[in-house]
Parts: C-alpha cells; sequence; structure tokens
C-alpha cells in the first residue's frame, strides 16, 4: 500500500505542475511577462547606474608596457654587466602592447614627456578580440 501513496503522491506533483504550466494562456502571455522582467538594455544608464561605476573608479591596476622578449640561458644572464646589450623580439618602431593586470589591452607607442617614457595608445583591443585571446 505504500508503493500506491508514494505514486499517488508524484501524479499529484505532476498534476499540480500541469495545472501550474497550463495557467499561462498563451505563449504571447509568457513573452510579455519575460518583457517586463528583461528590459532591453539601452546606450543611456539611469543615474544610479553611474553612481554603481563610481564605486570602482578608484580601484587601482597594474599597467605595463611590453617592449619584447627573449629567452637567455642563465649563463648569458650571469655575464650581464652594465652596458651589455639584450636584444629583444619587438622591432623598433613597432607598436608595443599595453596591459592591464597582465591582459592585453591596447598597443602603443613609445614617446618622451618631461624626460620620462610614456605610451600614446594607438589602438584598443575589443572586448570580443580578447575573449577570443582567452579561448585559444
Amino acid at each position: 500500500m505504500a508503493e500506491n501513496e508514494e505514486t499517488a503522491n508524484e501524479l499529484d506533483d505532476w498534476a499540480a505542475a500541469l495545472a501550474e504550466q497550463e495557467s499561462f494562456a498563451s505563449v504571447e502571455e509568457a513573452e510579455a511577462s519575460k518583457a517586463d522582467i528583461f528590459k532591453p538594455l539601452t546606450g543611456d544608464l539611469p543615474p544610479s547606474s553611474t553612481r554603481d561605476i563610481d564605486m570602482i573608479l578608484d580601484i587601482p591596476v597594474q599597467i605595463t608596457v611590453e617592449l619584447g622578449r627573449t629567452k637567455l640561458p642563465i649563463k648569458g644572464l650571469l655575464e650581464l654587466a652594465p652596458g651589455s646589450v639584450v636584444e629583444l623580439d619587438g622591432i623598433a618602431g613597432e607598436p608595443m602592447d599595453v596591459y592591464v593586470n597582465n591582459c592585453l589591452i591596447a598597443k602603443g607607442e613609445v614617446v618622451v614627456v618631461n624626460e620620462r617614457f610614456g605610451i600614446r595608445i594607438t589602438d584598443v583591443i575589443t572586448p570580443s578580440e580578447r575573449i577570443r585571446k582567452l579561448n585559444r
């Protein structure tokens, strides 16, 4: 008899689920209720959203500009002295990679500002390109 009670309970659960499903008169009503919940994104942010973004504006990030790379045996590394030149794989005049927290975000060219090196951004990596590189 316990088996019959379990089967009856399962049927009651199914009946309740079917009744709930039938409570939507049509697919259009279901879509209309979804439209109320998931409003389309627009280019303009409501004022409250800009305040939310302001919360993260002071978070520090590490910016790195990579001139090039090379591999060097330990023997060569130990032989380095002041005035030594290490050849990199970057080509002179080629855009340098700009990383934010070790993620490539832009390319740029080296400039000198007040006797200090800087970088002029020439190309920003799009979010879709960044995602494509992550999937490799």
